[in-house]
């Protein structure tokens, strides 16, 4: 140390300076160092240059900095000797350094001329200290040092012994902390702790730590290795079982269960979060007993687990022209689906990829909507699932149940797509608006996840409890009324019509589709059985009214039957006409159309009901009483405001001249009672039959109506006009009064319907009686003359009393002016009587 203090005597103050990365250097260390960088190479070039060869070593603060600034750098280093140094082909250099001492760098800048870092430096004179304190540390730093070397095994214990040769304090600890692995904030510390007893507290703290750090790493790597021990111990066993049971060629069932699990899960793909749940039960059940309850529940969910089709799809058929084909096959009509359908085939084919669409198909019953589905599967290639909902109640149908009981079983959308063995079936949900809800939970509820496409990517079903990705799935939905429906499950369906059929179109699915399908059914032939065309238009009217064609195809099957008798008993071809049809089928269900029995407060409306459209008859009549209304047909408590808003009409329009309304009761009554009424839409027909009771006028043969009427007689726009026409053709109507806020519904009414329909929009009730009550412009008329004949004898009346009031009160007074003399008051009076008999035709008082 004495030789340092004297050789910092001759060390320049201003020297070249290289920045080192991953190490601080210290007095007395010895250091070979590579040199790449172009400002280190410089500054040791200029350092050669000098006669002592003296270059300041300092540490970069952040290794990574590839160009550090004078930021970046340690302002605390040492002045080094270099000792030797080689020049490499690269323009690198290699160099060895001896630390000399301590120097504080007061300035660092960046000499642009020469390329390279020069400092401007002060030297830390360091003094001798012999303490008992600095003693006591130089040991116990020895001690610890010796203990970290035994710990570490990176520095050898003979080290270590050289070291307890070392008298002088200042170079025992630039010595230790040379040697000491560890990070370089906690070297500069070090080394800019100048005075010694700091240093050795520093460096002992520092030791401790790394001790007690390299004890804890040893225990976790002792831990570690135990585990490894015992693992390859178990694996060394495992496969020693293997062996000798692959050598005696027998392995029990239990493991012969779980290996062929195991491959299963290797093969089928499973992606990486339900392979780990797979390998993760495995495991469990390897542990278990083989005929426990926990490992048959156990043994259920692997099952289930491995063998849903993960990553199983079946290609589309993106072929339009074959796809509309197939369509048009099995169903006629229906265009509005079926351009869906192609829609969606053609956005398929464009994308490549597509998320499977969630269709609603809402109609009557019998009009194709699950058979189409059916069609749809075959168009484009997919596997076909169904699932009915109707009269399911229990949450669970849907999410499946929790794993916690034998005999606990997925939900029936993942038992439909395991059997489907395919990820993109179509799944057909049938009967959406037939579920109830209940204290095990609401089905609704759980469907909002699977019918999302933003959701259902990751459907979780309770008993697999891993994400399944029904994405894919092409959802198909079907539902009479969508007033059952939820709105928030609503909201997730794109929602198609299924609208009812004209007795055009049937007579073509009739004659194309259920006729050939029953013959075949019924093991009949072409040519042994004929029905021609007016007995299938007869059939429909005496034996079927519906929006569908489920009835006509269990009628035309009666026909099959009777033939398949027939021919059996030896007829070779049976022909049915409209003259023999009710041998076939017995007496006609339907005789007379509600539309012909109008009369004197009779009167047919139109009505919507969740299988389709249907005309309405409504019987209005009066009898004594007390002036109360009586209303039959299970009526809602919108339509009994109705009959009450139509009575108020026709009172306050006068009609019912001469009737007491105080000593007559009204009696409104709905045919068909058991059937459950409600809606305000029937407002239009409930006031014509009112009114017609109340003149006495009969309503017009073959004519319907449908609308909401208010107190002043507006008629308001409702809902349901296309089954509300469809219903009214098929019942035979002519005529049909409507609102005329509904034209633009019309245009859905398939034109041919429109064609043989007489349809008058109106705006209230002063158009609708005029069209339907006979004889009303001779009504009208008379009534007007009687409201003016009323008038006129009122205005007489009012006249005659203000005379009569005028002469009294003149004759009272006796004068008409206290001026007035008394006979001209009295002859103001005899004027006065004069001018009121000229007004009222010399009528008396």
């Amino acid at each position: 140390m004495e030789e340092i203090k004297k050789t910092t005597l001759s060390l320049p103050t201003v020297v070249p300076a290289v920045a080192i990365r991953d190490v601080v250097m210290f007095p007395g260390m010895s250091l070979p160092l590579s040199v790449d960088r172009e400002k280190s190479v410089a500054a040791v070039e200029l350092a050669l240059d000098t006669s002592g060869k003296y270059i300041l070593a300092v540490s970069q603060k952040e290794a990574e900095v590839e160009n550090p600034k004078a930021s970046d750098i340690y302002h605390f280093g040492v002045i080094a000797q270099i000792t030797q140094n080689l020049k490499m082909p690269d323009g690198s250099m290699k160099i060895f350094l001896q630390g000399l001492a301590r120097a504080r760098v007061t300035k660092l800048e960046l000499n642009e001329a020469a390329g390279a870092w020069f400092a401007t430096v002060e030297y830390i004179e360091e003094e001798d200290d012999d303490s008992p304190v600095v003693q006591a540390l130089m040991r116990k730093v020895l001690d610890e040092f010796d203990h970290y070397a035994r710990v570490s095994h990176r520095i050898a214990v003979e080290g270590v012994s050289f070291l307890r040769q070392i008298n002088d304090a200042s170079k025992l600890a630039d010595t230790v902390a040379s040697n000491m692995l560890v990070k370089t904030p906690q070297r500069q510390e070090i080394l800019e702790a100048v005075h010694i007893k700091d240093r050795l507290e520093k460096i002992l703290k520092l030791i401790t730590s790394e001790v007690e750090i390299l004890g804890l790493e040893e225990k976790i790597h002792s831990k570690v290795r135990a585990q490894i021990e015992k693992n390859q111990k178990e694996y060394y066993l495992n496969e020693q079982m293997k062996a000798i049971q692959k050598e005696l060629s027998q392995k029990d069932d239990f493991q012969k269960e779980l290996d062929a699990m195991r491959t299963k899960i290797k093969k089928n793909g499973l992606p990486k979060h339900a392979k780990e749940a797979a390998e993760k039960e495995l495991d469990r059940l390897a542990k278990m007993a083989p005929f426990s309850p926990e490992a048959t529940v156990s043994r259920t969910y692997l099952d289930w687990l491995i063998n849903m089709p993960w990553n199983v799809t079946t290609e589309d058929v993106l072929d339009l022209k074959e796809a509309k084909k197939i369509l048009d096959e099995d169903h006629f009509g229906l265009e509005k689906p079926k351009e869906r359908i192609l829609e969606y085939l053609a956005v398929s084919k464009l994308t490549h990829s597509l998320r499977g669409p969630v269709l609603c198909f809402a109609g009557a019953p019998g009009v194709g909507k699950t058979s189409l589905a059916k069609s749809i599967a075959r168009a484009i290639g997919r596997k076909f699932v169904r699932m009915s909902l109707g009269g399911v109640r229990d949450e669970s149908e849907i999410r499946g149940h929790r794993r916690t009981y034998i005999g606990s079983m997925p939900g029936r959308i993942i038992q439909g797509i395991s059997k489907a063995k395919s990820s993109n079936p179509v799944f057909l949900l049938d009967e959406i608006d037939k579920m109830g809800s209940d204290w095990r939970g609401d089905p609704a509820a759980a469907l909002l996840e699977l019918l999302d496409p933003e959701q259902n990517k990751e459907f979780s079903d309770h008993f697999l409890d891993v994400p399944f990705d029904v994405s894919k799935v092409m959802f198909i939905t079907t539902a009479n009324s969508l007033s059952n429906i939820p709105r928030t499950l609503r909201d997730r369906l794109e929602i198609i019509d299924f609208d009812g059929y004209t007795e055009y179109e049937k007579h073509d699915i009739a004659d194309n589709y259920l006729l050939p399908k029953q013959m075949k059914i019924h093991g009949l032939k072409e040519g042994q059985l004929s029905v021609s065309r007016e007995a299938v238009a007869l059939l429909m009217r005496d034996y079927v009214r519906e929006a569908g064609v489920r009835n006509l195809d269990r009628e035309i099957g009666s026909l099959c039957r009777k033939a398949a008798k027939m021919i059996v008993d030896g007829a070779k071809k049976v022909t049915v006409t409209k003259e023999n049809l009710h041998e076939f089928l017995g007496v006609p269900k339907y005789s007379n159309f509600a539309a012909e029995e109008n009369g004197v407060g009779i009167a047919t409306g139109l009505a919507w009901t969740s299988v389709g459209g249907e005309t309405l008859s409504i019987e209005a009549t009066k009898l004594p009483g007390k002036g109360q209304l009586i209303l039959t047909g299970m009526l809602g408590n919108v339509m009994k405001e109705s009959v009450r808003a139509a009575l108020t009409y026709a009172r306050s329009r006068g009609y019912g001249e001469g009737l007491d309304f105080d000593k007559t009761d009204f009696h409104v009554h709905f045919p068909e009672g058991a059937v459950p009424k409600d809606g305000p839409s029937a407002g239009s027909v409930i006031t014509t039959a009112l009114t017609s009771l109340l003149t006495g006028l009969p309503v017009k043969k073959q004519l319907a109506m449908t609308g909401e009427v208010t107190i002043t007689g507006r008629v308001l726009p409702v809902g349901g006009i296309k089954e509300k026409f469809l219903a009214a053709y098929r019942e035979g109507v002519k005529t049909i009064l409507y609102p005329h806020t509904n034209e633009k519904d019309v245009s859905e009414v398939p034109q041919r319907v429109r064609q043989e329909l007489n349809l008058i929009p109106v705006k209230n009730m002063d158009e609708v009686l005029p069209l339907a009550l006979e004889g009303w412009e001779e009504f009208a008329a008379r009534l007007q003359k009687k409201i003016g004949k009323k008038k006129g004898k009122a205005a007489k009346s009012s006249v005659k009393l203000s005379a009569k009031k005028a002469v009294k009160t003149a004759v009272g007074k006796k004068a008409i002016d206290k001026k007035t003399p008394k006979a001209t008051a009295k002859r103001n009076v005899r004027s006065l009587k004069k001018a009121v008999k000229a007004k009222n035709g010399k009528r008396k008082f």
